[in-house]
């Protein structure tokens, strides 16, 4: 049993967030990440539409709309939570750079992103969503190696064989003397790539015709099984958003649960369409 721990002991400590550095320009991991995050994400999300027969090229231009709504949204949602963080330094507010963004927010962002981009170019929402989720949960595997970088959203001390180091300038107070926490980035980064291998799995059962998956279907399972990762996950992290004595984390993943589970039942129990922004003969 030794043995075996000893060959599974390893820890993770960053190198720092920098990736490299030419004169003055300092190039970082997270905005690497985030950057290989969308284009593997359009080119992925741009195949999965062909084979849906929506047009590829509107994908590309949503990409733009997706991050103009997603980016800023994501920061303003971590900003005001942390606003007692930035108060006095508001002109951190804007470096994006250093981290501190907030996925639910970005999110939530582009989901209203989506809404105005598919109204505007009159085809369905959810078809659209549908084609674009696993790109969504496969960037989000990506980024979270951002905080790994950046030695941020760690979860408690721990001494398990897969710990990760976290320098002393960046421990909570109380938690000075301690050297080893929870890999949580690690573990929703995992955690995500395994939800985005169940979304390919049914698109691909779809395409073959072994299912027959409603419009909205693809998007409503990412909710919750997102939603379902992200909340047990959460309750080891020692950076929470709190709203009160409540981790906001939580409480969104909550409403993911529940939201995307009365779609199901909408969709396949009642048998109705999910509302949309077209009418349903132009979906």
């Amino acid at each position: 049993m030794t043995c075996l721990r000893g060959l599974l002991a390893f820890q993770f400590a960053s190198p720092g967030p920098i990736l490299f550095e030419l004169g003055p320009l300092s190039v970082r991991w997270y905005g690497f990440l985030i950057a290989s995050a969308v284009l593997i994400g359009v080119t992925l999300a741009q195949f999965l539409a062909k084979k849906r027969g929506l047009n590829p090229e509107l994908v590309g231009d949503f990409a733009i709309w997706g991050l103009l709504g997603a980016i800023p949204m994501a920061r303003l949602y971590y900003v005001l939570f942390q606003w007692q963080a930035y108060a006095d330094h508001p002109g951190q507010i804007f470096a994006i750079w250093r981290g501190g963004i907030a996925i639910h927010g970005g999110i939530i962002g582009g989901v209203l992103a989506g809404l105005i981009f598919a109204r505007r170019q009159q085809i369905s929402f959810w078809r659209l969503f549908d084609v674009i989720t696993p790109s969504i949960i496969l960037g989000q595997a990506i980024g979270r190696w951002g905080n790994f970088f950046n030695s941020e959203a760690f979860g408690r001390p721990t001494d398990l064989p897969w710990k990760l180091y976290i320098p002393p300038a960046m421990r909570p107070a109380q938690y000075l003397q301690e050297s080893y926490f929870h890999p949580t980035f690690l573990y929703e980064s995992l955690w995500n790539l395994l939800v985005f291998a169940l979304l390919m799995w049914l698109f691909v059962q779809s395409q073959r015709g072994k299912m027959a998956l409603k419009p909205g279907t693809l998007f409503l399972s990412y909710g919750i099984a997102y939603s379902l990762g992200r909340f047990f996950i959460e309750g080891l992290r020692m950076d929470s958003l709190m709203l009160g004595p409540l981790r906001v984390a939580q409480l969104v993943s909550l409403a993911g649960i529940v939201l995307g589970s009365l779609g199901l039942v909408w969709l396949y129990s009642l048998g109705r369409p999910l509302p949309d922004v077209v009418s349903p003969q132009d979906r």
